[in-house]
Parts: structure tokens; C-alpha cells; sequence
């Protein structure tokens, strides 16, 4: 099964577009449990509420080798039925992004990773390879600072457009194994629904819902595609710091559900 088949059947069985981005922190989580405990009750605690799982590498790394290991665990744990988004952002010349890829994929057992285009259409193609894996493009990002470059009007034939919505057309050139999708911005509805008419049936994996004020009813109207899917709607410290405390997992997964809940009734509109 593909990605997209995989991302595709776990959102009809538990009813979700809901992500739990598994940016987990030590210094926020409870006292005497270990990440990858932390990340096996939130699993546990919400495995039926959700359509994928979104670990953001930076926070492992950061812990050395004792992180990394509690991801390898963490990813080996999550079900097979859903789907593992790795949040790496990678971006590097060829045989460099050959290496990422490798050892996203094939090492660590991702379904699919975040990549940097900016180096070019074949510094990605290292990860769009694997055509059983999905790769999820950096387009419009949700930080305040994406403007910075993203919206940068750019000469193409057509006239003058900005640089996220080249990327975003560009983004068919490589989609030539039907496993490429758009990280959009929660925080930017009114793009993401000019990218959407730009990609009407790519997966869109959306950040930016919870701490960062995204708008969830625009996120949902502007970012799912004709049939109400493939939109991947990321929340992550939402869930995991539900509560500080040792009913965390409890907190997280109630917090999961009003959120799912949420969507639903937005998508129903």
C-alpha cells in the first residue's frame, strides 16, 4: 500500500483529518517517564481519533542519541495502519538527499517526509523516488516569516507570480509516482485556497491550527479536495500539554477528540 492509499484509508476508518504532530519536549512533559513512554500513552490515547502521526526530527536530535533511539521506537510503535510523517525538512544537492532519504525511509521506516525545494526540482527527487512513500513539499509555511521569500513575486510566462505559487505548480513535475503533496500554513486561508485551486487533488499537510492561530474553519473549507480528504490538519502541543500532569494522556486524547470534532462539523457545512 501507498502512501496516499494509507493516508487514504486510515482518515475513512476513524473519520479524521487530524495529525498529531509528536513534538515532544522534555523539559514539558511529566517527571520520571521517558520520551518514547510520553509518546507511547499519546499513541495509545488517540491511535482511533487520527489519520496520521507527525514526529518533528529537531526535537529528537536535540536529545543525541537517546532521542534518536526513543524515535525509532516511537515510529516502530505507531500502528502500520497509520501513516508516519517525518518532519525533517530535508533539502541538499543529490547524493546528499540520496542519504536523507535512505535513512528516513529505510532506516527509520517513515511513510513520508517534509522537503525544502529551494535547492531545486532534483535535489527532491531523491525522496519522490520511492514511489511507495510520500513527500511533502515546503510551500507556504505557517511561520510569520514565510513572507519573507514565499511571497516574492516572481517572472513566468504567465506574468508575474509568488514564488509559493510556483512551487506549488512545479510541484506536478515531480509527481510523476502520485506521492507528492504541499505543506500549507493554517495561518494563510486565503492562499491556501488559491493553491488548492492551483492542486485540486494533492494531500495538503497543514500546520499552524493550534498555538499559532490558525483558522480552523478556513483550514478545513480551503484545504480538503472535492470529496472533504486529503488534507492532513497537524496540532501538536495542543494534544501533548493537554495537561502537565500524570492524566496527561487522558487530557490529550479529549483534547484530540474536540478538535476532530471540530473539523468534522466544519466539513459538514
Amino acid at each position: 500500500m501507498n502512501f496516499i492509499d494509507k493516508l487514504l484509508t486510515a482518515s475513512r476508518r476513524n473519520k479524521s483529518l487530524l495529525c498529531v504532530g509528536l513534538d515532544t519536549d522534555p523539559d514539558l512533559i511529566p517527571e520520571n517517564i521517558s520520551v518514547f513512554e510520553f509518546n507511547r500513552e499519546i499513541i495509545e490515547a488517540t491511535k482511533d481519533l487520527v489519520c496520521a502521526y507527525k514526529p518533528n526530527l529537531g526535537f529528537y536530535e536535540a536529545q543525541g542519541i537517546e532521542g534518536l533511539q526513543a524515535l525509532k521506537r516511537t515510529v516502530d510503535y505507531i500502528p502500520d495502519s497509520i501513516p508516519v510523517i517525518a518532519d525533517a525538512k530535508r533539502g541538499d544537492i543529490g547524493n546528499t538527499a540520496k542519504g536523507y532519504a535512505k535513512a528516513i525511509f529505510e532506516l527509520y521506516k517513515f511513510d513520508a517526509i517534509t522537503v525544502n525545494p529551494y535547492l531545486g526540482l532534483d535535489a527532491t527527487l531523491p525522496f519522490t523516488s520511492y514511489p511507495d512513500k510520500g513527500v511533502f513539499i515546503l510551500c507556504r509555511t505557517s511561520n510569520p516569516g514565510a513572507v519573507d521569500f514565499q511571497s516574492l513575486l516572481c517572472e513566468t510566462d504567465d506574468g508575474k507570480r509568488p514564488l509559493y505559487e510556483i512551487v506549488a505548480i512545479k510541484a506536478s513535475e515531480l509527481n510523476t509516482n502520485g506521492n507528492v503533496g504541499l505543506v500549507i500554513g493554517a495561518t494563510y486561508p486565503e492562499e491556501m485556497k488559491v493553491i488548492r485551486g492551483l492542486q485540486p487533488d494533492m494531500p495538503f499537510l497543514i500546520p499552524g491550527i493550534g498555538a499559532q492561530g490558525g483558522d480552523l474553519e478556513a483550514t478545513v473549507r480551503y484545504g480538503v479536495d472535492v470529496n472533504g480528504e486529503k488534507a492532513v490538519i497537524n496540532s501538536s502541543r495542543q494534544i501533548l500539554y493537554a495537561s502537565r500532569d500524570k492524566d496527561f494522556a487522558k487530557a490529550a486524547r479529549k483534547a484530540t477528540i474536540e478538535i476532530n470534532n471540530k473539523i468534522n462539523r466544519f466539513l459538514t457545512r
